[in-house]
């Protein structure tokens, strides 16, 4: 459970990954539920958000 968790650990962001962020960011998605779509971790979802000028919705 715990152990395949981070198996995307430090993987870079593809062009298909970055445009579903975006999409879903203008959508007004939480943090959590992006994180979850993307099979990201939360911070990994915020850190590119914030890289690339999105504002993400606050996590409820």
């Amino acid at each position: 459970m715990a152990g395949d968790r981070f198996e995307r650990h430090k993987q870079p962001w593809t062009q298909e990954e970055i445009q579903k962020l975006h999409m879903l960011a203008k959508k007004g998605m939480a943090l959590k539920a992006i994180a979850k779509a993307l099979t990201r971790s939360e911070e990994s979802t915020k850190a590119r958000a914030k890289q690339d000028g999105l504002n993400i919705a606050k996590l409820r």
